[in-house]
Protein backbone atom coordinates (compact mmCIF):
# COMPACT_ATOMS: atom_id res chain seq x y z
CA UNK A 1 0.00 0.00 0.00
CA UNK A 2 1.46 3.46 -0.64
CA UNK A 3 -0.05 6.91 0.89
CA UNK A 4 1.86 10.20 0.01
CA UNK A 5 5.49 8.92 -0.55
CA UNK A 6 5.32 6.19 2.08
CA UNK A 7 5.47 2.64 1.38
CA UNK A 8 3.56 0.27 4.03
CA UNK A 9 2.53 -3.34 4.38
CA UNK A 10 0.06 -4.50 7.71
CA UNK A 11 0.37 -8.01 8.53
CA UNK A 12 -2.09 -9.34 11.74
CA UNK A 13 -1.28 -11.03 14.38
CA UNK A 14 -3.81 -13.58 14.98
CA UNK A 15 -5.14 -14.43 18.93
CA UNK A 16 -2.82 -16.72 20.11
CA UNK A 17 0.70 -15.53 18.64
CA UNK A 18 2.85 -12.94 20.44
CA UNK A 19 5.01 -10.59 18.38
CA UNK A 20 8.03 -9.16 20.07
CA UNK A 21 10.15 -6.80 18.21
CA UNK A 22 13.61 -5.83 19.71
CA UNK A 23 15.18 -3.80 17.55
CA UNK A 24 16.47 -5.71 14.42
CA UNK A 25 15.08 -8.77 16.02
CA UNK A 26 11.42 -10.24 15.24
CA UNK A 27 10.21 -13.11 17.87
CA UNK A 28 7.03 -14.85 17.23
CA UNK A 29 5.12 -16.75 19.72
CA UNK A 30 2.70 -19.25 19.11
CA UNK A 31 1.44 -22.86 20.38
CA UNK A 32 3.58 -24.83 17.75
CA UNK A 33 6.60 -23.11 18.91
CA UNK A 34 9.06 -20.07 18.57
CA UNK A 35 10.78 -18.36 15.53
CA UNK A 36 13.01 -15.45 15.55
CA UNK A 37 14.35 -13.66 12.52
CA UNK A 38 16.89 -10.22 12.35
CA UNK A 39 15.03 -8.41 9.90
CA UNK A 40 17.28 -5.52 9.77
CA UNK A 41 17.51 -2.62 6.81
CA UNK A 42 18.26 1.09 7.88
CA UNK A 43 15.56 2.44 5.64
CA UNK A 44 12.79 -0.10 7.26
CA UNK A 45 10.59 0.31 10.19
CA UNK A 46 8.65 -2.55 11.61
CA UNK A 47 6.41 -1.59 14.50
CA UNK A 48 3.97 -3.73 16.19
CA UNK A 49 0.61 -1.48 16.72
CA UNK A 50 -2.25 -3.90 18.62
CA UNK A 51 -2.64 -6.73 16.20
CA UNK A 52 -0.96 -5.51 13.52
CA UNK A 53 2.91 -5.26 12.79
CA UNK A 54 3.45 -2.26 10.44
CA UNK A 55 6.17 -2.23 7.90
CA UNK A 56 6.77 0.55 6.49
CA UNK A 57 9.54 2.89 4.44
CA UNK A 58 9.86 6.41 3.44
CA UNK A 59 11.57 6.13 0.13
CA UNK A 60 9.73 4.55 -2.84
CA UNK A 61 12.56 3.26 -4.55
CA UNK A 62 11.48 -0.04 -6.11
CA UNK A 63 15.02 -1.84 -3.78
CA UNK A 64 13.05 -0.30 -0.66
CA UNK A 65 9.34 -1.35 -1.92
CA UNK A 66 10.76 -4.75 -2.21
CA UNK A 67 12.37 -5.33 0.97
CA UNK A 68 8.92 -4.13 2.64
CA UNK A 69 7.13 -6.73 0.64
CA UNK A 70 9.95 -9.61 1.33
CA UNK A 71 10.01 -8.67 5.38
CA UNK A 72 5.73 -9.28 5.18
CA UNK A 73 6.28 -12.54 3.84
CA UNK A 74 8.79 -13.42 5.95
CA UNK A 75 6.67 -12.26 8.98
CA UNK A 76 3.34 -14.06 7.87
CA UNK A 77 5.32 -17.73 7.31
CA UNK A 78 7.06 -17.54 10.63
CA UNK A 79 2.85 -16.53 11.69
CA UNK A 80 1.90 -19.39 9.70
CA UNK A 81 4.93 -21.63 11.26
CA UNK A 82 3.71 -21.33 14.98
CA UNK A 83 0.16 -21.52 14.12
CA UNK A 84 0.17 -24.30 11.70
CA UNK A 85 3.55 -25.63 11.36
CA UNK A 86 4.91 -26.88 8.48
CA UNK A 87 5.41 -30.15 6.83
CA UNK A 88 7.72 -31.96 4.16
CA UNK A 89 6.76 -35.04 3.39
CA UNK A 90 9.00 -37.31 1.26
CA UNK A 91 9.42 -41.34 0.16
CA UNK A 92 12.07 -43.69 0.21
CA UNK A 93 12.99 -45.11 -3.58
CA UNK A 94 15.00 -48.21 -4.18
CA UNK A 95 15.14 -51.06 -6.46
CA UNK A 96 19.01 -52.37 -6.24
CA UNK A 97 19.68 -52.40 -2.40
CA UNK A 98 17.16 -51.55 0.02
CA UNK A 99 17.70 -48.39 2.12
CA UNK A 100 17.85 -48.58 6.09
CA UNK A 101 17.06 -44.18 7.42
CA UNK A 102 17.15 -43.40 10.80
CA UNK A 103 17.07 -40.45 13.00
CA UNK A 104 20.31 -40.49 15.44
CA UNK A 105 20.56 -37.00 17.46
CA UNK A 106 20.31 -34.20 15.22
CA UNK A 107 21.36 -36.42 12.02
CA UNK A 108 19.78 -38.33 9.48
CA UNK A 109 21.68 -41.57 8.59
CA UNK A 110 21.14 -43.21 5.28
CA UNK A 111 22.40 -47.02 5.27
CA UNK A 112 22.98 -49.24 2.46
CA UNK A 113 22.43 -46.80 -0.26
CA UNK A 114 23.57 -48.62 -3.33
CA UNK A 115 25.12 -51.20 -1.25
CA UNK A 116 27.72 -48.82 -0.05
CA UNK A 117 29.17 -49.73 3.06
CA UNK A 118 29.45 -46.31 4.85
CA UNK A 119 26.53 -44.82 5.92
CA UNK A 120 25.64 -41.22 4.53
CA UNK A 121 24.84 -39.14 7.18
CA UNK A 122 23.23 -35.14 6.74
CA UNK A 123 22.56 -32.72 9.95
CA UNK A 124 18.56 -32.14 10.45
CA UNK A 125 18.16 -28.51 11.46
CA UNK A 126 17.17 -26.23 14.29
CA UNK A 127 13.78 -27.74 15.79
CA UNK A 128 13.04 -29.85 12.69
CA UNK A 129 11.27 -32.86 13.83
CA UNK A 130 11.73 -35.90 11.75
CA UNK A 131 10.49 -39.23 11.80
CA UNK A 132 10.86 -42.64 9.66
CA UNK A 133 7.66 -45.08 9.21
CA UNK A 134 8.41 -47.35 6.51
CA UNK A 135 9.35 -46.12 2.89
CA UNK A 136 8.19 -42.45 4.12
CA UNK A 137 9.79 -39.50 5.80
CA UNK A 138 8.09 -36.85 7.44
CA UNK A 139 9.53 -33.64 8.60
CA UNK A 140 7.73 -30.96 10.47
CA UNK A 141 8.36 -27.56 12.49
CA UNK A 142 7.84 -23.96 12.89
CA UNK A 143 10.41 -22.68 10.66
CA UNK A 144 10.09 -23.34 7.07
CA UNK A 145 13.24 -22.51 6.10
CA UNK A 146 14.93 -25.39 8.46
CA UNK A 147 12.58 -27.98 7.54
CA UNK A 148 13.03 -26.74 3.76
CA UNK A 149 17.15 -27.01 3.77
CA UNK A 150 16.38 -30.55 5.88
CA UNK A 151 14.35 -31.86 2.97
CA UNK A 152 16.78 -30.79 0.64
CA UNK A 153 20.11 -31.93 2.57
CA UNK A 154 18.35 -35.22 3.09
CA UNK A 155 17.63 -35.59 -0.88
CA UNK A 156 21.33 -34.39 -2.02
CA UNK A 157 22.65 -37.04 0.49
CA UNK A 158 21.27 -39.70 -1.43
CA UNK A 159 23.09 -38.08 -4.78
CA UNK A 160 24.46 -40.97 -7.20
CA UNK A 161 27.47 -40.55 -8.46
CA UNK A 162 29.08 -43.16 -10.36
CA UNK A 163 26.18 -44.76 -11.77
CA UNK A 164 23.70 -44.07 -14.69
CA UNK A 165 20.96 -42.01 -12.75
CA UNK A 166 18.67 -42.85 -15.61
CA UNK A 167 19.39 -46.73 -14.68
CA UNK A 168 19.62 -46.47 -10.64
CA UNK A 169 16.82 -43.70 -9.51
CA UNK A 170 16.98 -45.20 -5.74
CA UNK A 171 17.01 -42.28 -3.18
CA UNK A 172 14.75 -39.92 -0.96
CA UNK A 173 12.83 -37.69 -3.03
CA UNK A 174 10.37 -35.10 -2.10
CA UNK A 175 6.53 -35.81 -2.56
CA UNK A 176 4.84 -33.43 -1.04
CA UNK A 177 5.66 -29.50 0.54
CA UNK A 178 3.68 -26.70 1.72
CA UNK A 179 2.18 -24.49 -1.17
CA UNK A 180 2.46 -27.78 -3.53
Amino acid sequence: MTTEGIVKDEVKVPEKVQVTIDGPVVKVKGPKGEVSRILHDPRITIVKKGNEVVISCATLRAKERALVGTYAAHLRNMLVGVTQGFEYKMKIVYAHFPIKASVKGDTFVIENFLGEKCARKTSILGATKVTVKGDQVLLTGANVEEVGQTAANIERATKIRGFDPRIFQDGIYITEKPGR
